[in-house]
């Protein structure tokens, strides 16, 4: 089977960033990809509370989602949309940041909310507080499709090792990584973190991921704009690195054989030997 990973530079316009998607998933498809993954935060990428509370929509009435629904059945593709923020009806008005698994007949196969908030001092230029504009989930998720079962996480979510192996364990075989990693941890710990996951899982990880630089324009906007680290990864079951994507937007086509998974887990069968223990 070939997966497609592709990899963005959003805005913080969906409206200008849902066409530049929609022509790489046709890309992808065109070049074989049954499986079609993008980054998180595929409608916009921003920390303008404000101004996203003006362009976010409820998941019903997002036009991200429905565009890329309709384009999925269009194309006869799964399609994993890493992220898109939505509007919630929570009370304190805190956004979702939601992966979405789409079939090919355009349905929602599986949704996921990214479970951990990406709450960090890079340096003392940079501080994040994902969790100020975004709540967080609170349930793992694994999906049936026709190809496989597929475990669902988002970018932060991959420094928690033990979400993974549930997921393993769930019957995982292909474990989805989207993310819009800062540059800053992403030279230094991406590959590393993604090669761990697939090999203490024995599992494929897909990390389609956001890329370079990001255009603002909303009134409390950075002056220093949000820079993301690309290379989105595929990654087989062993640990070898088969695709990178490196450091510009564009699609990176994969070819994915399952059989592979059996095979690594018949060799080192590690997710059937967990034991329970005291302490500390």
């Amino acid at each position: 089977m070939k997966a497609a990973l592709v990899q963005l530079n959003v805005t913080d316009d969906p409206a200008k960033n849902l066409p530049v998607t929609v022509a790489f998933l046709r890309e992808a498809a065109g070049r074989g990809a049954r499986f079609v993954l993008t980054p998180e935060c595929t409608n916009l990428l921003s920390s303008d509370r404000a101004y996203q509370q003006e362009v976010l929509y409820h998941e019903e009435d997002d036009p991200t989602l429905a565009d890329l629904r309709a384009e999925a059945q269009e194309l006869g593709i799964w399609l994993l949309i890493g992220s898109i923020g939505l509007k919630t009806h929570d009370a304190d008005g805190r956004f979702a940041n939601r992966s979405f698994l789409i079939g090919p007949k355009g349905q929602i196969a599986a949704r996921y909310d990214k479970i951990h908030m990406f709450d960090v001092t890079v340096s003392e230029t940079e501080k994040y507080r994902e969790s100020e504009g975004y709540r967080p989930g609170d349930r793992a998720v694994v999906a049936d499709t026709e190809f496989g079962k597929v475990g669902m996480a988002v970018c932060y979510d991959l420094r928690f090792p033990h979400l993974f192996r549930r997921l393993a364990q769930g019957g995982a075989q292909i474990l989805t990584q989207p993310a819009a990693f800062n540059d800053t941890t992403g030279a230094a710990h991406w590959e590393t973190l993604i090669r761990a996951r697939a090999i203490e899982n024995t599992a494929f990880v897909l990390a389609p991921a956001q890329c370079g630089a990001h255009v603002a324009h909303s009134p409390n906007a950075p002056e220093r704009p949000r820079r993301t680290w690309g290379h989105s990864l595929a990654v087989a079951p062993w640990g070898e690195i088969l695709a990178d994507g490196g450091t510009e937007p564009g699609v990176t086509v994969v070819d994915i054989d399952l059989a592979r998974v059996a095979q690594a887990r018949g060799r080192v069968p590690s997710l059937t030997h967990d034991r329970d223990f005291e302490g500390p």
